[in-house]
């Protein structure tokens, strides 16, 4: 679709896409130079320390780093992410995804699958922190995939997650390799089919994924992927509700 950089409010035609589709964009949350100061800030005060989940590195830094936290919060995005899911946001999880040269495949997968949340409510915002390309492994989607839930199973040997979508369930001939510019994002549904394949360059793919959703969703803060003591962000408006935990920019 063609990105609507000057509006981050989105239009009707927009809404419309996304529902039939699943995703939007890509969009400019900032420009390559811009991204750089953020990248070398990243390399050496998130992804060289460890942080509050004591798996990775690379979830729930938004709690202890602001410069994830400020990622997170972009108005770039969350106010995009507004025009799909309402005033009231909550960012509940960040996770930054890390591809050297070699980097393993991720299958094809529904993220609902994998994620401790009820109801199953979410959107997603991938940003590059690199130049994202074909040849280091740019996520692939499926647009339409969205519009039903489809059985996973064992995932084949050597990939980087456990389970994949049942490859008899789906048609993957219309996949779009999302490339992006260091600072450029997309959005996606928590249903919506994509993967990513082993990197067969010699350039590392970073990014970042910005997990949304509503006040109106329990999010199990202390159930894997999460760790105990996870905190999220009401990222816009408030909540009324009071089931989850949140924190500030650190």
């Amino acid at each position: 679709m063609q990105a609507n950089d000057n509006n981050i409010h989105l239009t009707r035609a927009e809404v419309d896409f996304f529902v039939e589709n699943g995703y939007l964009g890509p969009y400019a949350a900032m420009s390559p130079a811009e991204m750089a100061l953020i990248r070398s800030e990243i390399e050496e005060q998130v992804l060289s320390t460890d942080g509050p989940n004591p798996r990775s590195r690379a979830q729930s830094r938004h709690m202890d780093q602001p410069v994830v936290y400020d990622l997170a919060t972009h108005p770039a995005i969350i106010d995009r992410i507004a025009g799909l899911l309402g005033p009231d946001l909550v960012v509940w999880a960040t996770n930054f995804w890390l591809k050297p040269p070699g980097g393993v495949e991720i299958p094809w997968h529904q993220d609902i699958n994998f994620w401790p949340l009820e109801p199953p409510l979410n959107t997603s915002a991938w940003i590059a922190i690199d130049n994202v390309t074909v040849e280091n492994s740019c996520v692939q989607i499926i647009p339409g995939s969205h519009r039903e839930a489809l059985p996973h199973t064992k995932a084949e040997e050597g990939m980087a997650f456990g389970k994949m979508a049942d490859p008899a369930a789906f048609d993957a001939s219309g996949a779009l390799n999302m490339e992006l510019k260091p600072g450029e994002f997309f959005i996606f549904s928590e249903r919506t089919l994509h993967r990513s394949s082993v990197n067969s360059s010699k350039m590392r793919r970073l990014g970042i994924s910005i997990r949304v959703t509503l006040p109106i969703v329990h999010v199990f803060q202390d159930s894997a992927p999460l760790h105990l003591g996870h905190t999220a962000i009401l990222a816009k408006g408030k909540d009324v509700m009071g089931f989850n935990r949140y924190a500030g920019r650190p």
